[in-house]
């Protein structure tokens, strides 16, 4: 099966491309990777691969060999422009995400929220993950004019990791972990129908899921969509979205 993978041209989350990636290439699906303008070589938030503050809070050892793997690979290389997408060619859709400023090229884009709003309609998988869940709640479905999640339960990026993560960094980085002024949480939360529809998951700030062990993670399920908070709940993620393409 074909999964698409739309990136902005900088300041991805590695853990959140790379695991998802990994784990569908070896279950043998083909992921396309899509940028603003064909051809380009997407790059991954640089602080994520050295340590965001004192060499602490980046990607784990396993991500960061997935995503050195993932360069190296034909289809991280030979992008497809955003425009040039048709939906009907692919079998899933997964939306990474990631915070720092050059996530806004990406989360942003009309023509993007266009494409995914498109693929919405055929009803086939779609994976949202982190910051990549705003996509979803600032694209329109065609025909109400609503947000795709206004009827779907979800989760993401939850208030009071990204509060904390920049209370512990703003003396050192500015805005680095607030790409915008309002939460994402928030944002997700304005575009649902009624706030129980937004699940925030157990409380946690470093315990992550790993290949092995998913008791750290969560992961939101509405049928065919799957969503999650942050990079700790990738494999999860990942596997679950998996599961969804097999069942698709």
């Amino acid at each position: 099966m074909r999964v698409l993978m739309p990136l902005p041209d900088r300041d991805f989350d590695v853990t959140e491309v790379a695991v998802p990636w990994r784990m569908l290439t070896d279950a043998g699906h083909e992921v396309v990777f899509a940028t603003e303008r064909a051809g380009t070589v997407p790059a991954a938030d640089p602080r994520l691969l050295t340590g965001v503050l004192f060499g602490q809070l980046g990607a784990e050892d396993e991500a960061k060999e997935f995503y050195r793997q993932l360069t190296a690979s034909a289809e991280f290389r030979d992008t497809l422009a955003w425009a040039d997408v048709d939906p009907a060619d692919y079998d899933g859709l997964v939306l990474a995400g990631g915070h720092a400023p050059g996530m806004r090229q990406y989360l942003a884009s009309p023509l993007l929220q266009e494409k995914v709003a498109q693929y919405w309609t055929l009803d086939r998988p779609v994976g949202a993950i982190c910051h990549g869940v705003l996509v979803l709640a600032r694209a329109r479905d065609q025909k109400s004019g609503h947000s795709l999640l206004r009827d779907r339960r979800t989760t993401c990026l939850p208030k009071y990791m990204e509060r904390s993560a920049y209370a512990l960094t703003a003396w050192r980085l500015g805005r680095y972990y607030r790409t915008y002024p309002a939460y994402v949480e928030d944002e997700v939360r304005g575009a649902l129908a009624v706030p129980g529809q937004f699940q925030r998951g157990p409380r946690v700030l470093t315990a992550r899921g790993t290949a092995t062990d998913d008791s750290p993670a969560f992961v939101v399920e509405d049928g065919g969509y799957v969503s999650a908070r942050w990079p700790g709940d990738a494999y999860l993620f990942a596997r679950r979205f998996r599961d969804r393409l097999a069942a698709s």
